[in-house]
């Protein structure tokens, strides 16, 4: 037997593996620059703790329930655990952006545990994995190369379920029906979060492919490389003009939402997509950003970073794309791909919403008032991100 696709494949599942962890200080630095000043250290905690519990809950009991057994064929099994492994935090992170700012670290760590341990990995067994629902009429066929539904629809759906029983922020939106702004504190670290999961994104997609040992397989990698980023810049350049139009204005941070929200949207399918229809795509999901962002605020559904607008509704947009734009007849269907979406997205908010309550109910998920007008970094950690800074708020 030659093991050099062997050896090949598995030194490229650990690179695709290094870059999906950039991810990590991605959500990090992004979510720290969003958030005020007094909320910083928090963040940057949270994220720490999310990747580390999250990853060890996967390793002792997650990949068991989504897959079944540790092995593979292809390449080295470590190698196959370390890349789904990697992936199992990212849901997580989408929940705690959502919910930064008035979260307490410990009901949000306990939440953590659970979704890595059951509600992440039982999505990933009736999409991805061994399928406990084959044979059933619950059975999908639903095409999701990299997760606009098992990843990203997933957080989305366990966010909105967070936000609902957390609330929104104080001061967030006003008796008179306003919205109050809280701008974000350091944009250079927006930046560089929003281009660190970027770049993370070619691993994330890339190495879903599975392979790249032969001819073939290093051309479809190379193909899904090249849409997942047509897909962030049309996204991000749809927004800029959105924007210019409707505000006369360029604001970074939406642009840069526009930019992640065209990746979640080629994700499901960017193996699939000529080269062209990426662009289509990606502004398509640019633009449910903006004006999703708008409507979860006239909802008074108040998320920071626009987590729900990136991930839940970009989510729900690629996994259909892949419907309209490659459906078969046979695999890929418009219909399977909608079921997949709502069976998920059932059962991912349910059971979210079921778990958050009752860890709501034993120990409370918000900070006290007062607590979170003097800030999560002293409340929580004791430490503060810029302690010479005055606070404005």
């Amino acid at each position: 037997m030659d093991s050099m696709p062997y050896i090949i494949d598995t030194l490229y599942a650990l690179f695709a593996m290094t870059l999906v962890i950039f991810m990590v200080p991605g959500f990090a630095m992004l979510e720290a620059g969003i958030v005020r000043t007094k909320n910083v250290t928090a963040v940057l905690t949270i994220n720490i703790l999310i990747y580390s519990i999250a990853s060890l809950c996967f390793l002792l009991f997650g990949y068991s329930l989504a897959f079944g057994h540790l092995g593979s064929e292809t390449m080295s099994k470590f190698a196959t655990f370390l890349f789904q492994m990697a992936f199992v935090g990212k849901a997580i992170n989408i929940i705690s952006g959502g919910v930064s700012e008035r979260a307490k670290v410990i009901p949000l760590t306990i939440f953590t545990v659970i979704m890595a341990s059951v509600l992440y990995p039982t999505v990933v067994n009736i999409t991805w994995g061994s399928n406990f629902l084959e044979g059933t009429i619950l059975e999908l066929s639903i095409h999701d190369l990299a997760g606009s539904t098992v990843i990203h629809s997933t957080g989305g759906w366990a966010l909105l379920a967070a936000v609902l029983i957390i609330g929104a922020r104080n001061g967030r939106y006003t008796p008179d029906g306003g919205i109050r702004v809280f701008p974000a504190s350091n944009v250079p670290l927006v930046t560089l979060g929003a281009f660190l999961l970027w770049i993370g994104w070619f691993g994330f997609n890339g190495g879903s492919v599975g392979s790249i040992a032969s001819k073939e397989n290093a051309d479809l990698v190379a193909l899904t490389i090249l849409n997942t980023n047509t897909g962030g810049l049309s996204g991000a350049i749809i927004v800029a003009i959105i924007m210019q139009i409707m505000f006369k204005k360029f604001d970074i941070t939406m642009i840069l939402n526009g930019a992640l929200g065209g990746l979640v949207s080629v994700t499901a399918g960017a193996n699939l997509f000529d080269i062209y229809t990426p662009v289509l795509i990606g502004a398509i999901g640019g633009g449910l950003v903006v004006f999703s962002v708008f409507m979860f605020d006239k909802l008074r559904i108040d998320d920071p970073v626009g987590a729900l607008s990136v991930h839940l509704v970009c989510g729900i947009w690629g996994t259909l794309a892949v419907g309209i734009f490659c459906s078969n007849g046979n695999d890929i269907t418009l219909l399977g791909q909608l079921k997949g979406i709502v069976v998920v997205g059932v059962f991912a908010f349910v059971s979210s919403f079921i778990v958050l309550y009752l860890i709501n109910k034993v120990l409370p998920l918000r900070v006290k008032k007062d607590q979170e007008v003097q800030g999560l970094d002293v409340e929580e950690c004791g430490l503060e991100a810029y302690p010479e800074f005055k606070r404005a708020f």
